[in-house]
């Protein structure tokens, strides 16, 4: 059986090894190879970052605290759920980034740098439209750098902290309304329980019922998806 299979199956091979470059083309194409690998091991951080994927795992942590489920829904549902809701919001973003960069460098109509900037700018314009003033204005000064005259003169560096914290900000004010009517509820219960002087029986396991029961009464997922999707409008 095993001669059989290596007779018909065709295994390939695998070889990696460091050579002398033999002209100025080897050393570039071993740059831009070093600079993919660099992209991709920075994706993560990327995503998290530079998308709208923060304010959305947030958020959706916050209503599975908030109704007290401990892990239902799991980490891997929600995580899964924010990437999927951060390809949908960032949809026309990447779709100019392949139009405008990844499709012309394939095609070589555009150099590495070329493709970059163009591919950078869309993501860039996101950023900006979702980032407070007030926290862009706070790097520049740290940074000890003059008031820029456009969106173009600030640095990519300096806008990457001030829109996660513009998202910061955003995802626990959603998270903090989001809290007010199960915080309620939690309220009613504890002291309706001492009321009847039940001390030892723990609100949490009264409350938990009526809070999902509210949940899934109002529709709580289609109306908190809908609220991060205009947030982003």
């Amino acid at each position: 059986m095993i001669n059989f299979l290596q007779a018909t199956i065709p295994f390939p091979s695998i070889d990696i090894g460091v050579g002398l470059a033999e002209g100025p083309g080897d050393v570039v194409a071993s740059l831009q190879i070093l600079l993919v690998l660099t992209v991709l091991t920075l994706a993560p951080a990327i995503l998290i970052l530079m998308t709208s994927f923060t304010r959305t795992v947030i958020v959706l942590s916050f209503i599975r605290n908030a109704v007290g489920t401990n892990q239902v829904p799991p980490n891997q549902v929600l995580i899964g759920l924010a990437l999927f809701l951060t390809a949908f919001i960032m949809g026309p973003a990447l779709s100019s980034v392949y139009t405008e960069a990844v499709l012309p460098y394939i095609n070589g109509e555009l150099g590495l740098e070329e493709m970059w900037e163009a591919g950078l700018a869309p993501v860039r314009e996101f950023m900006f439209k979702h980032t407070r003033e007030k926290d862009l204005e706070m790097f520049i000064v740290m940074q000890g750098g003059e008031r820029p005259a456009s969106p173009e003169d600030v640095d990519t560096f300096t806008l990457i902290p001030s829109f996660v914290i513009s998202e910061l900000k955003t995802a626990f004010q959603l998270g903090f309304v989001i809290f007010i009517p199960f915080l309620v509820i939690d309220m009613v219960v504890a002291s309706t329980l001492m009321g009847m002087g039940m001390m030892m029986l723990p609100p949490v396991m009264i409350s938990l019922p009526f809070k999902i029961l509210l949940f899934v009464l109002v529709d709580g997922w289609h109306l908190i998806v809908r609220s991060l999707l205009a947030s982003f409008s």
